[in-house]
């Protein structure tokens, strides 16, 4: 897929009421959108995540538009997240200024965030759903499977997950209708051992090329 013609535009803040209080969209702008990409950060971090801020800078050159939403816990400063209705609801009210250009938008997060856009696929009719770091199960907890939200999408799903994550490895997810790409040496953040011979940037680059390439049918056919 070739990049699209034109300078990009500046980024741009977009604050939103929900039901679980202010909720704020950072928008990385395509010149040319032909779909957007929301993604929902994790329980533990904000949209400064490597892999987040990776997928902003480049997939607008492609003809993606990214939002990255920062969910109202986090614009209130507070440390912890809520409970998953909570965080559930702060993503439905998002949702239509998500909507608002009338582009396809494909529902993405990493860890918890995943979860939410996993969850909600079918109910806000999301074109696809990338799931960055899905915590598969508590680490050390197997018996306490949370599949059966990645497989209750139905449609189009990218699962992205390091090789060495204790919320569950590539081999540890279960046979289902999503693809799934495996970051050799890298943990529930992305991040690899020194002893890899691995930078941040070479996994950085892995992620935002396996989500190029998945998205590229669904840009074909916007």
């Amino acid at each position: 897929m070739s990049p699209e013609a034109g300078a990009l535009p500046a980024p741009s803040t977009e604050l939103v009421e929900t039901d679980a209080g202010t909720a704020r969209i950072n928008w990385h702008h395509a010149a040319h959108p032909r779909l957007v990409l929301a993604l929902g950060h994790g329980a533990g971090g904000g949209v400064h995540a490597r892999d987040l801020a990776g997928l902003a800078a480049a997939l607008p050159a492609h003809g993606v538009s990214v939002a990255l939403v920062e969910q109202p816990w986090r614009v209130a400063g507070k440390k912890v997240a809520p409970a998953p209705a909570t965080l559930d609801r702060g993503w439905r009210g998002v949702w239509p200024s998500l909507c608002g250009s009338g582009l396809p938008v494909v529902a993405a997060g990493r860890s918890a965030g995943a979860r939410v856009a996993c969850r909600l696929a079918t109910e806000l009719d999301a074109a696809a759903v990338l799931a960055l770091a899905f915590p598969l199960h508590p680490p050390g907890r197997p018996e306490r499977s949370r599949a059966v939200e990645l497989l209750g999408t139905e449609v189009p799903t990218l699962v992205v997950q390091g090789a060495r994550d204790p919320f569950g490895t590539p081999e540890e997810f279960p046979e289902g209708a999503y693809t799934l790409t495996r970051i050799p040496d890298a943990d529930h953040a992305f991040a690899v051992p020194k002893r890899s011979g691995r930078t941040e940037q070479d996994t950085v680059t892995l992620i935002t090329e396996a989500v190029r390439d998945w998205l590229h049918p669904l840009l074909a056919e916007a």
